[in-house]
């Protein structure tokens, strides 16, 4: 017998009037009811938009490798270049390292806003004399440049003390420490160890200010550590130039192609004019040599050589680094004018300095 319907719902039927007992309906499949959770679908596309994940390195590193790939025959070309450099420095006098660092060093001091000529770097490395005008911590910049650019331990193998730099201690900087920025760079130099050396420090050049390292605009850290990056495991150019002559290879701008062909073109050029330097000193050397070949004592070809390795050479400069007398020094110097080897370029009666007779390249 049918249940009677309820008064307040006179239009709607009873669900379970049909079935004999409620225990016999049969059951609806779990998979049929609406609301519960189906499988692991595919996200919607109508969905709200939620937080985006930051590019992964892994990303930064592929833009770099497909600039490289880009580039394969034009970096080959370069490192080739620097490969006969590092091949003429590794059977050349140890003091053409020097020279160059000191014209690499120079140049990139235009390039940061310094503006230190290669003849006052020298003046400051080797007597520590700066003009009334001279900027002394610029100098000291540049001097620092010049001992990282001709020896000691490479930047991959300890940043910080490659820099001669720890944690600024300032406190608006927050609390990152400089250690943790030095880390985060040279994990990132770490991973992009498959890359060609010379890619790699374009790529660490580029990523230094992104990495928190360039705070206080300081490039010239940036720049030397790239070259000595770029020089690999060179046993003559322990760095490969990238200022001489021009910085148009450091100049920002464009995506990781566009900036490595810019690097490339760069090193090319100053890689060039690093060898066209390394020409003018042999012949010079070539040509003092025969010239003083009647001299007779050592203090001749220790002044040949100092004048080599220096750009400017002062009496007082040139008694230490030869060794000799300072009237021994004096009267090889004179006699070199006579000849035109050097030429005196203060016209000065005292403080005098002279340079080796090389035409400009």
């Amino acid at each position: 017998m049918k249940p009677q319907a309820s008064a307040f719902h006179d239009d709607f039927d009873d669900p379970l009037a049909d079935v004999e007992d409620v225990e016999d309906v049969e059951e609806t499949p779990e998979g049929d009811l609406w609301f519960l959770p189906g499988p692991m679908a595919e996200e919607s596309d109508d969905l709200p938009p939620g937080p985006r994940a930051e590019p992964r390195e892994t990303a930064v590193l592929d833009d770099w490798r497909n600039a490289e790939a880009g580039h394969a025959a034009r970096l080959a070309r370069v490192a080739g270049r620097l490969g006969a450099l590092d091949d003429r420095l590794k059977r050349g006098p140890e003091g053409w390292r020097h020279r160059l660092a000191l014209i690499e060093a120079a140049d990139l001091s235009w390039f940061v806003g310094d503006r230190i000529g290669p003849d006052r770097l020298a003046l400051w490395i080797s007597m520590r004399l700066a003009g009334v005008q001279d900027d002394t911590a610029a100098l000291a910049r540049v001097g620092w440049a010049v001992r990282r650019l001709t020896g000691g331990p490479g930047p991959e193998a300890g940043l910080a003390a490659f820099l001669d730099r720890h944690d600024p201690g300032n406190v608006t900087e927050g609390p990152e420490r400089f250690a943790d920025r030095a880390k985060a760079w040279h994990d990132m130099m770490t991973a992009a160890s498959g890359l060609h050396p010379i890619t790699r420090a374009c790529m660490g050049f580029h990523l230094w200010g992104l990495a928190g390292l360039g705070q206080h605009g300081d490039l010239m850290e940036a720049a030397v550590t790239a070259g000595r990056i770029a020089a690999g495991d060179g046993r003559g150019a322990i760095f490969a130039p990238l200022a001489m002559g021009g910085a148009g290879g450091l100049r920002a701008g464009g995506g990781p192609a566009g900036r490595l062909a810019r690097w490339l073109d760069g090193m090319d050029s100053a890689t060039l004019g690093a060898m066209r330097q390394l020409d003018a000193i042999a012949a010079w050397s070539a040509r003092a040599e025969k010239v003083m070949a009647p001299l007779s004592g050592r203090t001749p070809p220790a002044l040949r050589a100092a004048l080599s390795d220096w750009p400017l050479v002062s009496a007082p400069m040139a008694e230490t680094l030869t060794g000799a007398s300072r009237a021994a020094v004096q009267r090889n110097l004179g006699w070199m004018e006579a000849q035109g080897l050097i030429h005196e370029i203060t016209g000065q009666g005292r403080f005098r300095v002279w340079r080796a007779a090389i035409p400009p390249s």
